[in-house]
Parts: structure tokens; C-alpha cells; sequence
């Protein structure tokens, strides 16, 4: 009786986390599918023409590329600067005010090797959404920012609580049979439970690491808010009081890049913050780098460059907690292995999908055998001492 309690308390757990989390978990996989390929798909879909130079041509000089920028724009902040290390890019992000939701702000795209300007494109609230784009916007929150993060966030909670659960059921109700045993003699709704069961228990160990990772990454905009307000406050707290920087009185962002550099002779450099941002520091160039290997290129280490100077002034250490972030977000989508491994995410996607449509099946067409369930297996305990394997009908 006690492995009864036990028994009816866990299935109480997987059917309620699934019911509720179901419809958006299906949304999240569907979703989900074209954002492993996102960067093939944006590369396809908003195709870039360079010119052919050898691989080891050199990135021209940022200030040149910024020039331009300010010639076109001369009232106008440059906010950021992004350089690509899979394309040979780099974009420099300019808006009229600090506003990091400006709908003004916009991007020039330059040829890294040659500065040449390709597309000073429109700004972000005239320019349309990409498919890749829309496909992130509605994974990530459901359109809604934080408010809609949060909640996924939730949902994948519970959906990690139905998959340990699912785990924990699935012994006591398949011990008499073979594992991956579909009783295709059965009704069709046995064969489904019994699909669904195996899909679930072989799909078991990617699930519970798409869901942890996922909620991770839906944990982002909080947890980076809380460095900004620990780390980050303490460590331009004895900055307080000195004058702001100013664009025009600003060291080179090219001696910045290459104080960097030979700082961290192994990191790649991936963006440049300028002083003012939102995001940066109000006194230096906020430069974040990554490694160079599939790992450590998930990994990243901001340096602080003196705005006035272009003297290195910290390499800032990142907490545990985002460095945790850092290894989940490739994690969630595949990105560690490249294609191979990107097809082995979308076919387990596949088969997630068909876990939740079957599961969804399952509950629509349930009978008047969920009613009497525990007690016939009550009764086969009380009167077996090795009661006999029952037609499972429950969804677990």
C-alpha cells in the first residue's frame, strides 16, 4: 500500500505539470526547430556578398570604419561596435540617444578587411522582423519580454518536474513487460500509451537537458541584471564623481581592440560597448571576448579599457551563475558540434513532438478506467503477492 501512495503521488505530479505545460512545451519544440539552424537559415534567407581576399587578411581599422559612421551620422552616438567571426563583418550599431530601445537605432555594415561600408541599413522600427527573428522572439518570451520569458521560464519547470516523474513512473507500471515493448494487439490507445512511454523514457536524458538549459536561458535578463547591480556597481564605485566621457573626447576604439588583444593573446574579441551605454560603463570601452575552441567559445570575459587613456583597467571576472548561463545557452540549441550535432537535435525534437501530440492524445481520450485504476491495482496487491501486469491505460 505504501508503494501504492507513493505511486498515485507521482502520477498526481506527471499528469498535472503535463497538462499544463504541454501546449507550450509543443510551441517551444516547433519553434525551436528552425532556430538550431538559425544562423544557416538567416545566411540563406539575407545573403552577403564579400569580396574574395586570402583568409588571413587583416581587419582593417576601426576607427576608419567609426569615420564613416560619424560622416554619415554626425549628431548621432555610436553605441556599439560587433565584430563577426564568422562573417567577415563588422557592424557598427549608432543611435540618436542612449535609449537601448530608441526605435532610431541602426546598424552600418562594414567589410572587416577592407572597411568599405556594404549596407548602412534602416533603422530596427522600420526595418521588418527576419523569420529567424520572429521564430527567437516567440520561443524566447511569447513576444512579451520578461513578462513572457519569466513564464516559459515556469513552464519549463514544470516540464522537468513531468519528465523526472515520468522516469520514476515508468518501472512500476512496464515491469512485466519488455522494455520497449508497443502491445500492438492492444486497443490504439494502448499502443500510443505505450509509445509515448518509450519516446519518453529513451528521450529521457536530452529532455531533462533541453528543459534545465532552457529555463537557464530564460533566467538571463534577471541574472545578468543582478551582476550589473553586485559586481559591475561595486567595481565602478570608486569611479563616482569623475566627469562622464564624452564621444568626442574618447580614446581610439582601434587601440582599445588592440590593448585587448594582447591582454588576452587567446580570446577572440566579439564586441565593443562604448562609454554611456545602457549596458557598458559610463568611463571605459566595455570589451567582451571569447575563447577559441568549442567550449571556451562559450565563454566570455569582458575587459574594461580606460575610455580617456586606452589603458587596460580590469579583466572582470564572471560569477558562476552566468558562466553556468554561458555553457547552457549552446547547450539548449545544439551549437557545440556542429551540424552532426544539429541534426541529432532536430530529430530528437522531432521526437518530442511526438511524445506531446500523443500525450495530448492520451488525455483527450481518456475512459472510465482512470476512475477505477488504483483501485484494481489495490486489489491486486492485497490479493497477489506478485500481482499480475494490468492494461495501463494512464498517462505517465
Amino acid at each position: 500500500m505504501a508503494q501504492l501512495k507513493s505511486i498515485k503521488k507521482w502520477f498526481w505530479w506527471h499528469r498535472w505539470t503535463s497538462l499544463i505545460c504541454t501546449l507550450f512545451l509543443l510551441m517551444l519544440c516547433i519553434t525551436g526547430l528552425p532556430l538550431i539552424f538559425g544562423d544557416e537559415i538567416d545566411g540563406w534567407l539575407n545573403p552577403t556578398h564579400y569580396a574574395t581576399l586570402p583568409k588571413d587578411t587583416p581587419m582593417a581599422d576601426l576607427d576608419g570604419m567609426v569615420k564613416v559612421a560619424h560622416g554619415r551620422y554626425p549628431k548621432q552616438l555610436v553605441a556599439f561596435i560587433f565584430v563577426d567571426d564568422d562573417e567577415p563583418q563588422v557592424l557598427v550599431n549608432m543611435s540618436p540617444t542612449w535609449n537601448p530601445v530608441d526605435p532610431l537605432r541602426h546598424s552600418l555594415q562594414f567589410d572587416s578587411r577592407t572597411g568599405k561600408l556594404l549596407n548602412d541599413e534602416p533603422p530596427f522600427s522600420q526595418k521588418p522582423a527576419s523569420f529567424i527573428d520572429i521564430m527567437l522572439d516567440l520561443h524566447r518570451g511569447l513576444f512579451l519580454d520578461l513578462p513572457g520569458e519569466l513564464f516559459l521560464g515556469l513552464m519549463g519547470v514544470l516540464f522537468v518536474i513531468s519528465i523526472i516523474s515520468g522516469v520514476v513512473l515508468y518501472g512500476p507500471f512496464m515491469k512485466k513487460l519488455d522494455f520497449g515493448t508497443i502491445r500492438s494487439d492492444k486497443s490504439r490507445r494502448l499502443k500510443w500509451l505505450d509509445l509515448h512511454n518509450l519516446l519518453g523514457i529513451a528521450t529521457a536524458v536530452w529532455l531533462l537537458v533541453v528543459g534545465t538549459t532552457g529555463v537557464m536561458n530564460e533566467l538571463s535578463t534577471p541574472l545578468f541584471g543582478i551582476w550589473q547591480m553586485t559586481d559591475v556597481k561595486a567595481m565602478l564605485s570608486k569611479y563616482q564623481g569623475k566627469p562622464l566621457v564624452k564621444q568626442d573626447g574618447l580614446s581610439s576604439v582601434q587601440a582599445a581592440y588592440n590593448t585587448t588583444q594582447n591582454t588576452l593573446p587567446g580570446m577572440q574579441i566579439m564586441s565593443m560597448v562604448y562609454p554611456g551605454n545602457t549596458f557598458g560603463s559610463p568611463y571605459h570601452y566595455l570589451v567582451w571576448t571569447k575563447g577559441n575552441t568549442p567550449l571556451t567559445s562559450q565563454l566570455f570575459s569582458p575587459v574594461l579599457v580606460d575610455a580617456k587613456s586606452g589603458k587596460l583597467a580590469a579583466v572582470v571576472k564572471m560569477p558562476v551563475y552566468l558562466r553556468t548561463l554561458e555553457l547552457s545557452r549552446p547547450l539548449h540549441f545544439g551549437n557545440y558540434g556542429g551540424i552532426p550535432l544539429k541534426v541529432i537535435w532536430v530529430l530528437f525534437d522531432l521526437v518530442a513532438i511526438v511524445m506531446l501530440i500523443s500525450g495530448v492524445y492520451l488525455w483527450v481520450v481518456r475512459r472510465k478506467f482512470y476512475r477505477n485504476y488504483f483501485e484494481r491495482l489495490a486489489e491486486a496487491e492485497l490479493t497477489e503477492p506478485h500481482p499480475k501486469q494490468l492494461d495501463h491505460e494512464t498517462k505517465f
